[in-house]
Order: C-alpha cells, then structure tokens, then sequence
C-alpha cells in the first residue's frame, strides 16, 4: 500500500484507521476470550466404545473438569477403524479448545503406519494436552510352559523355532507389535494368534491353547492372582504398583524396551496455549488426586505428568518408534 493516497482521501484515511484499530481491537480481546474459558460445555471425544480404560478415564477427568470450571464437560463415544473415525472427528473440529480427544498410543503412534489411509496426521492435526495414563503391559505364560525368567522363555523358543504361540487382542494391537518387538529384539521366532479383544485371547491363554501373550496388565491381573497365568516380567520403565516382585524386561537384561500402552488428551492443532495450559493443568491436578491414584493402582494403570510440551515430543518419539516395528513385521490393518 502506497502511503500517499492516504493524504488526499480524509474519508478513506479514517475507514483505513478505523480497520487498523479493529484489528489491533481483534488481537487485543482473543487472549481475553481464552482467558475466560471455558464459556461453554466441552465435549471428550473417546474413540472406542464404552467400557474401555481410556473411557473410564475420560469420564473421570470430565466430570471433574466440571466441577472446576463450572460448565459441563461430556463424554462422546465414536468407536470405529481402531479409533480413527474419532479422532479424525476432532482433528477437523474448531481450535477453540471444547472438542477434545482421548487419543491412544493406537490413534496417535501406531495406525499411522498400520492404515494404509489415515484421514488425519497424528502429529501435524493436533495439539497435545496431557499424557493420562499408561495401562502397563506384562509378558505372561501359561503354567505348563516351562520357563518361570525371559532368558528361559528366551532359550524355550530358540530351542523351537515357531512352535511358540503368543495371543494378542487382533492385528496390530500393542499387544501383537510388542510380541515382534520382542521377536526382533531376541531374534527369535513365535507364531502370533490374533483374537478378537484381549478377553478371548487370556481365555485361550489360560486353556493353554496358547503359549505366552504381551497382555494389558489390567485384564490379566485377576488371572495372575488365581495363578492360572505366571507374570515373567512387566514392560514399563519401572516395575508395576500392581505386581511389585515382578522385574521389568529392562531388569531382565533388555535394553530400552518398553511398551506403554498410553492414552493422554489432544486438542486441535491451533488452539491457543492459553487454553492448553488451562486445560493440562486441571488434568494433572485430577491425576494426582488420592482418590484417583488408588483407582489407577487398582487397574495396573499408571500416571506420568507430562505437559503440552512434553507430551507433543512423546507422541512424536512414539510415532516414529512404532512405524519401525510395524514396517519391519510387515503389519497392515485394512
């Protein structure tokens, strides 16, 4: 714009001005609005159908975050390919910070590479919120199978190569992508058996049908506690709250392998810090309540605070780990 047309149209001059203060009035009252928020209810969109942990979860933090801020916040069950059609839902909703999504280690590392189409881009879509909550993962046997440590599992299936069968709740679960990962890792080779869910599979693994599964620990534990399956070790970084006497793979001698069955809240990508920071700090305060933690316990689940940004480079160091795993198994869901 050339300024000198601004000195011989007065009438033109003052619109000029009048939209140049608009807009310095625009970007003064946004940081206001997200200051207020939140205005209205907020909606949590779970990806799966209800039930799950990562819904139970969800209808905690929901209902809490009503009581905080006074406006009702929902839970909004849209189930569907492994939990795209969820969060492709709140990938293409307003960045304003009241659609929300509980995305999983599934939505938001693995179906990346799993689907050969995803509508959105896990990383570039969203704006993460706060990590939740990690459901743990523990390797466990049947009783017959004659080893009680990994490096026994370890020599059983050296010794027979693919007659080892190890259960997982379908395709491309963490519990089938963390039974190749162990595979790779050890260089040995067991046949998978997809079920459908992780019920069917510990039937079938507790009937002795099967030989090992990389199972959710909080379905298994009861298992674990009957003694009708033997914990041989846990999968997180530290031991489990729920099976202290049971050693890590790490312990076990297996170096930086860990598979977190993770769940934590997104955002559209573009919502304003503001609203993220609002929104992450009253997760956290909701995690680390007593009440809460006892619950999580209670479930073999487990609690990491992670902020926006933290948690951004957590999705964005677990997509890239699990595109690895699930190239090199040569994994596809649809």
């Amino acid at each position: 714009m050339h300024f000198h047309h601004l000195h011989c149209r007065p009438a033109r001059r003052a619109a000029l001005l009048t939209i140049a203060l608009a807009g310095i009035a625009l970007a003064h009252t946004a940081p206001t609005r997200a200051d207020t928020y939140p205005e209205r209810p907020i909606r949590i969109v779970v990806p799966f159908p209800a039930g799950g942990y990562s819904d139970a979860l969800a209808r905690i933090i929901a209902l809490d975050m009503g009581k905080s801020f006074g406006q009702a916040a929902m839970v909004d069950n849209r189930p569907g390919a492994g939990g795209n059609i969820g969060a492709d839902l709140v990938a293409k909703s307003p960045a304003d910070g009241y659609t929300l999504v509980m995305g999983t280690i599934g939505t938001h590392a693995i179906n990346a590479t799993l689907y050969q189409k995803v509508p959105f881009d896990g990383v570039k879509d969203f704006a993460p919120v706060a990590f939740v909550a990690d459901a743990e993962t523990v390797l466990v046997v049947n009783p017959s199978v004659p080893a009680r440590t990994p490096k026994e599992l370890i020599a059983l299936a050296k010794a027979k190569p693919n007659e080892m069968t190890f259960a997982s709740g379908g395709a491309g679960t963490t519990g089938h992508l963390a039974g190749e990962l162990f595979k790779a890792a050890t260089g040995t080779s067991m046949t998978h058996i997809p079920y459908k869910g992780n019920a069917p599979a510990l039937t079938d693994l507790v009937a002795g049908q099967v030989s090992l599964s990389f199972a959710t620990l909080q379905p298994a534990l009861p298992f674990i506690k009957a003694g009708k399956l033997v914990p041989l070790a846990t999968l997180g970084k530290t031991r489990s709250p729920a099976l202290p006497n049971v050693p890590t793979l790490e312990e076990s001698g297996m170096r930086g392998f860990e598979v977190r069955n993770w769940t934590g809240i997104l955002a559209p990508a573009g919502t304003p810090s503001v609203v993220l920071k609002k929104l992450s700090d009253e997760i956290d305060k909701v995690m680390r309540t007593e009440e809460v933690q006892a619950k999580l316990q209670n479930e073999g689940l487990k609690y990491t605070p992670m902020g926006p940004a933290v948690f951004s480079q957590f999705v964005k160091s677990e997509t890239d780990k699990w595109a690895k795993v699930v190239k090199a198994a040569g994994v596809q869901a649809d």
